[in-house]
């Protein structure tokens, strides 16, 4: 299956809810590095981390139960903007697991890590910022969105590092 076949499962056929999860709850997605991975040198290709990243973020939504509600709303997410970092390459059929949570958020943008390992060990780590739009094309503020998945909306504080990074890429919420 193709990894853009896997984002569309993911998205329009979600993973079942898990009980008692919530979208400050970590999320994990499981794979393995297939022959389609890999770039000329025989890794992962950097563009394969990403769309990993989108399925992982669809799961997240899933875990929580949210896919439903969003769905009725018309309510879809879109990266604002990420950044990544990459440690160690991935080869052939070796496990991956991506670890996604959300951070916190600001009137504008949900600001998320997802963290690319395999065996443990660190290979990759993304910041997302990601933003929900109506079909309509409208923005949704993100405390309306953590307020219908069930969640306070008042956010956690940002990680300063994770703040300024928002704030350097120009998607921070401007006072």
């Amino acid at each position: 299956m193709t990894r853009q076949i896997q984002l569309a499962l993911a998205t329009y056929r979600p993973r079942r809810a898990i009980p008692g999860q919530t979208i400050l709850d970590p999320s994990v997605t499981r794979t393995r590095v297939r022959p389609g991975d890999l770039d000329i040198y025989f890794h992962m290709n950097n563009a394969v981390y990403l769309n990993l990243m989108d399925s992982a973020r669809s799961n997240l939504l899933a875990d929580c139960g949210s896919m439903t509600l969003l769905n009725d709303r018309g309510w879809y997410p879109v990266v604002a903007a990420s950044t990544m970092s990459y440690k160690r390459s991935l080869t052939l059929f070796q496990p991956v697991e991506v670890t996604s949570q959300v951070l916190g958020w600001d009137p504008r943008v949900v600001y998320l890590e997802q963290r690319i390992t395999t065996r443990g060990t660190l290979s990759a780590r993304g910041w997302v910022a990601a933003r929900f739009l109506s079909k309509d094309g409208s923005r949704i503020p993100a405390p309306d969105v953590a307020a219908l998945l069930g969640g306070d909306i008042i956010s956690p504080d940002l990680p300063e590092d994770v703040a300024a990074w928002a704030r350097a890429v120009d998607v921070a919420h401007r006072v």
